[in-house]
């Protein structure tokens, strides 16, 4: 009986601990239920989520004729780079002119990208109106676009500017059924006044004036320093070649088909005008199919067939130092974008700008354009514009209209030498 019962005993225990190992399974096997296991992983996506996309507003000021050309420019932009998406661009119709005028007066108010000539590069870096290009931007601008730009937007060795053209000189657009001979400034007139048409050239401004003195061998520059201050100015006005321009400058103004004016829209019963590419589709309009391009002409300085000279110059488009750093990236990035090569050739076909891109510039449809091609040929005849005081344009424009009025019609050497060498004083003035 015993035995039995010990028997008994010790099946009640094996079915005891088989309960029990049954009931303790689920919980050795609680690790392969994913819920609970990976809870600890769930943390990781708050600790790696993406930073809040940047908000803020962005303002470009480029000339009218470019706005809605830039405003479909900046939307692609936009749509390709979604990650400033919270940003909100405008572009606003300011010119060049205005524009660095605007940004000197009041930096903080003025655009975050704009538009303007390289002859304000300076003024406008001395003002603090310039963040210079990061090191990766200055190496793509400086092997995409060509050796004048690059240099126009560098100063002290920085490069604080985007180039965007090397379309800003001027040659000669003419009317082929008046002028049979556009390569002799006398051959010009005599054909103008034959036909009773009028030639234009603006004599008494700084920028077209030069073509008669850098023509005739003179020099007029300005040296600045790193923070764009005048530190010298290199000029030979004062001089028999001097003299010898300011002739032909007078003899031209005595012509009774000489006006003075450079804007073919401003221009009446026009047969020839000294104009820059901007102005192509008004003279194509006005001419039609006796249009007309050539680099300007020769005139007699000192006995000698000379060819006129003149300014060089480029479009620039520039950055407002931000404190904002994503704000900076955008402007940065969107500025490089509208001025890469492939928008330079669409702005070209668009409103007619001549691009400083090298690749741009080999594009079949730039290659074949008159105006274009009139210009390059007469920009290995002119020096890049560079810096100049503000007062020398309005010295400039006494000068011209001194001429224009007949002061100097009756005049001798030495007067006119004499004036010139006030000019030149006053122009040295100008610098320290």
């Amino acid at each position: 009986m015993k035995k039995i019962l010990a028997m008994l005993l010790a099946l009640v225990m094996i079915f005891a601990l088989a309960a029990c190992g049954q009931q303790a399974a689920p919980a050795a096997e609680k690790p392969a239920e994913a819920p609970a296991a990976e809870a600890p992983a769930a943390e990781a996506p708050a600790a790696e989520a993406p930073a809040a996309v940047a908000t803020g507003s962005l303002k470009i000021w480029v000339p009218e004729a470019t706005v809605e050309f830039t405003k479909a420019q900046v939307a692609a932009f936009m749509e390709a780079n979604p990650e400033y998406a919270g940003y909100e661009v405008s572009v606003e119709p300011v010119g060049e002119g205005d524009a660095a005028s605007n940004m000197l007066t009041d930096v903080e108010a003025g655009a975050d990208i704009f538009n303007f000539a390289q002859d304000q590069l300076a003024r406008l870096v001395s003002a603090g109106a310039l963040i210079e290009l990061s090191d990766e931007n200055a190496a793509i601008v400086a092997a995409e676009n060509d050796a004048g730009s690059v240099a126009a937007a560098t100063m002290g060795g920085t490069v604080y500017a985007y180039p965007l053209t090397s379309d800003n000189g001027y040659f000669l657009y003419y009317d082929k059924s008046v002028v049979s001979d556009p390569t002799s400034l006398a051959a010009i007139l005599a054909d103008c006044e034959a036909a009773g048409k009028d030639f234009y050239m603006e004599i008494n401004s700084g920028w077209y004036q030069p073509a008669f003195f850098f023509g005739a061998g003179c020099t007029l520059t300005y040296d600045t320093d790193d923070a764009g201050a005048f530190t010298k100015c290199n000029i030979d006005y004062a001089s028999d070649k001097g003299v010898g321009a300011l002739k032909a400058m007078i003899e031209l103004a005595k012509s009774p088909a000489f006006k003075n004016g450079s804007s073919v829209s401003n221009a009446t019963n026009v047969a020839a005008i000294v104009d820059g590419t901007w102005d192509s589709s008004a003279a194509k309009e006005l001419f039609g199919d006796n249009y007309a391009c050539a680099k300007l002409p020769t005139v007699d300085i000192n006995g000698t067939a000379t060819q006129l000279g003149g300014f060089g110059g480029f479009k620039l488009l520039g950055v407002k130092p931000q404190t904002d750093e994503a704000k900076l990236a955008l402007c940065d990035a969107l500025a490089l974008y509208l001025s890469s090569g492939d928008v330079q050739l669409a702005r070209y076909q668009a409103v007619g700008w001549g691009p400083s891109n090298i690749a741009a510039k080999a594009d079949p449809s730039v290659q074949a354009d008159e105006a274009l091609a009139a210009l390059g040929e007469q920009l290995s005849y002119t020096i890049p514009q560079g810096q100049y005081p503000g007062d020398y344009w309005g010295l400039a424009t006494a000068l011209g209209d001194s001429v224009i009025g007949g002061q100097y019609n009756d005049a001798d050497d030495a007067t006119l030498l004499a004036a010139l060498q006030s000019f030149q004083d006053t122009c040295i003035g100008y610098a320290g």
